[in-house]
């Protein structure tokens, strides 16, 4: 399926282009929402509740978009409420890779970590999923994957050395390897989700997903029931955004904006996600990263544009060219990740 054709919008802001500026600041967001939520919630209880609080507003999605299926269908039959066989064992799987896995190691990152270094670790998820799609797909180690992984590698040193350059800021090693864990099944969550988005919509994949990461996080349910009881109304209200915006709307707004635009061009957008990221830890937490820590993050981020093939090539005779096109279709909606958590497609920054 070719990408769609925009939408006209108010202010003459094509409807696409509005939905990725949403979904890029709700993910930046979430780092942030998440790194002040730390002294309020466990990593475990604060995945739990955000889930929560994502499948409530899917599942009323979902209720409304089958509703209106269902008035417009013809002789055509429904499809089913849950995918089967082996679609199901993926989407679950990848459900809890990703929204289970991820969130929680991402959660506990960030209590060693400041929100716009976690965001920049995360980052490496792309040149994961290449580094995977080379060892398992066949697809090779070309020289560009292979220049960015080192200068992507180079830049985790530096931020792992960097610390943080405010007073209740920090970073240390450990913070780094859980910020790296949290990035390995965040691409692991979308190799699987790829496979699955074969025989499985991007909605259906999404909302099943999220009810895989919540049901896997069950276990965490009494301590976030006792965390809630002590929590002023003020964390409750961020738990709850956490998972209605970044999650929910993000998701949703991602998925309508990379099926009418161009997959690459969508790559390069999530890629601001730390650098927004770390403005507002500035203005809403008092933190930073240091100087040798944001080289280290445009050096990964630098990186992951290179490996992914995000920045114009020059041809002989001064003519520049894009970025290499990528075709958008159901199948690679969630291919890889230049770009968070969204319902699927390449996205780097997603929480």
């Amino acid at each position: 399926m070719t990408s769609r054709p925009s939408s006209p919008a108010p202010l003459g802001v094509p409807l696409p282009a509005l939905a990725a500026l949403i979904t890029v600041v709700l993910w930046a967001s979430a780092f942030v929402g998440i790194r002040a939520l730390g002294d309020s919630f466990s990593p475990g209880a604060m995945a739990f509740l955000r889930l929560l609080a994502a499948v409530l507003p899917l599942t009323v999605i979902m209720l409304v978009v089958r509703l209106r299926r269902r008035s417009t269908a013809d002789d055509r039959p429904l499809t089913p409420w849950l995918p089967r066989g082996r679609a199901l064992m993926l989407v679950i799987a990848y459900g809890v890779a990703w929204f289970a896995g991820y969130t929680i190691l991402l959660n506990w990152a960030e209590q060693h970590l400041d929100a716009g270094t976690a965001a920049l670790l995360v980052n490496l998820a792309p040149i994961l999923v290449a580094v995977a799609a080379g060892l398992f797909f066949g697809e090779g180690f070309p020289r560009h994957l292979v220049i960015g992984m080192t200068i992507a590698f180079a830049g985790v040193v530096l931020i792992a050395t960097g610390g943080s350059a405010t007073a209740d800021a920090h970073a240390d090693w450990l913070g780094v390897l859980l910020g790296i864990a949290a990035a390995v099944l965040y691409a692991s969550g979308v190799l699987i989700q790829k496979s699955a988005l074969r025989s499985v919509d991007a909605l259906t994949a999404t909302w099943l997903g999220a009810v895989a990461g919540l049901v896997a996080t069950l276990p965490f349910a009494p301590a976030a029931v006792a965390e809630l009881a002590h929590a002023d109304a003020s964390a409750i209200a961020a738990v709850i955004y956490l998972g209605v915006g970044p999650t929910a709307i993000a998701f949703s707004t991602w998925a309508y904006a990379l099926a009418r635009t161009d997959a690459g061009a969508m790559a390069a957008t999530t890629l601001v996600v730390p650098a927004i990221v770390i403005l507002m830890s500035w203005a809403l937490l008092d933190e930073l990263p240091t100087g040798v820590g944001i080289v280290g993050g445009v050096m990964c981020i630098g990186g992951v544009a290179i490996a992914r093939q995000l920045l114009p090539r020059s041809r002989r005779g001064g003519r520049v060219d894009g970025p290499r096109p990528h075709p958008v279709n159901d199948e690679a909606l969630g291919s890889d990740l230049e770009s968070e958590p969204r319902v699927a497609g390449r996205s780097g920054s997603s929480t």
